[in-house]
């Protein structure tokens, strides 16, 4: 197998342009003063892009996952991060079970 250099400076240069604008967002973060609005929706973009992510496979594969992620939803509500993790993975096992 041979490595063709047009291939490898293709990779090279998404591996820098992915990099610079990561750096580039943490470095802009840091700069600008949002108002509290604002920052509400930039605090709301990591659990949408997790829902997003999450929802066509909870949905898609069965009433276990389903009935799992909306146990695990409501106990989104009143726990942390862990203890949602913990819920939906033992409702999942059990639904699983009874299935």
């Amino acid at each position: 197998m041979s490595l063709d250099p047009i291939n490898l400076l293709a990779f090279l240069g998404m591996a820098i342009v992915t990099y610079a604008t990561r750096v580039a967002g943490l470095a802009l973060a840091g700069r600008l003063s949002l108002s509290p609005r604002a920052q509400a929706a930039f605090d709301a973009i990591p659990p949408a892009v997790l829902v997003a992510v999450i929802a066509p496979s909870a949905l898609a594969t069965g009433w276990p996952e389903t009935a799992a992620a909306a146990i695990a939803a409501l106990a989104a509500t009143r726990l942390p991060l862990l203890g949602v993790v913990a819920v939906g993975v033992a409702a999942v096992v059990a639904f699983r079970a009874a299935g």
